[in-house]
């Protein structure tokens, strides 16, 4: 997970979080989180890299809406980067 900006990071960690988000409920958390719109041209490449790097998977729910899930692999990485950041902010 050492390689995904931030913006990836909170991609990632949302699909975790909902079953099969749309693209479209991705970006609705991702934008209360940040508090600002984000466009289809900083969201979906950035799915896609997470596609690409088998932390997600993607599928068709019909013929306009894609769905996320996460794979194993994406489990894994948020579980290392837990264990990473818990070793620094023990609260």
């Amino acid at each position: 997970m050492d390689d995904l900006t931030g913006f990836q990071r909170d991609l990632l960690y949302v699909i975790a979080g909902i079953e099969q988000p749309s693209g479209q409920e991705v970006k609705g958390e991702v934008e209360r989180y940040y508090e600002s719109e984000i466009n289809h041209g900083r969201l979906y490449p950035n799915l896609d890299t997470l596609v690409n790097k088998e932390l997600v998977e993607k599928g068709q729910l019909d013929r306009r809406t894609n769905y996320y899930a996460i794979t194993d692999a994406g489990k894994d990485a948020i579980q290392d980067r837990q264990e990473w950041e818990h070793q620094y902010v023990n609260m």
